[in-house]
């Protein structure tokens, strides 16, 4: 009997109890769907050496058990990887964004009002931190010519926003409604 059909004599008679045993293990049913899927792959490559079939089941058992350890071992530096992500972004933006929110929205008011060159130059060499030669490979524009605009891009956003934006708080022609004596 060739390999080819010693593994599916194999596969039809131990399918539904690997898949029971996969799902009493695993949170999700894909997830069992996975282990299941990844124990028969194991047994397709490692079938020369795969016990006759009264010993195959026990044999598919050690097999989708090493899966699953695998499994949750992916899953616990998915988990770690994800808290060390979390933890970055926590600290790359500051702590909390909602004290940033007026200065955005003021700087995103200016940049609104500058060109699109002007404003695309600025959010290329700040936002990206692109040097000013490679912006001006992004905009097919001279280096000399970046620099110019950069130069009076900044000129113009500080006239726009200023060099202080102030403490954090409330953008009054944004977030609050002006009101009079009598609406009080």
């Amino acid at each position: 009997m060739s390999y080819e059909d010693h593994f599916r004599r194999v596969y039809a008679a131990n399918f539904e109890s690997m898949l029971a045993y996969a799902l009493r293990r695993v949170e999700q049913p894909d997830d069992a769907a996975d282990v299941v899927a990844e124990t028969f792959l194991v047994a397709w490559r490692r079938a020369p050496e795969m016990p006759p079939d009264d010993e195959a089941r026990l044999w598919l058992y050690g097999v989708a058990r090493r899966v699953l350890a695998n499994h949750y071992r992916a899953g616990q530096r998915r988990g770690r990887l994800g808290e060390r992500l979390r933890l970055r972004l926590r600290v790359a933006t500051g702590g909390d964004p909602g004290s940033e929110v007026p200065e955005r929205l003021a700087v995103r008011a200016a940049l609104a009002r500058l060109g699109d060159l002007d404003r695309e130059v600025l959010m290329l060499t700040f936002w990206e931190g692109l040097e000013p030669r490679e912006a001006a490979a992004v905009l097919g524009v001279s280096a000399a010519a970046v620099r110019t605009r950069l130069s009076r891009a900044r000129s113009r956003m500080r006239d726009l926003v200023g060099d202080d934006l102030g403490p954090p708080g409330h953008v009054l022609d944004v977030m609050a409604l002006h009101t009079t004596e009598e609406d009080r």
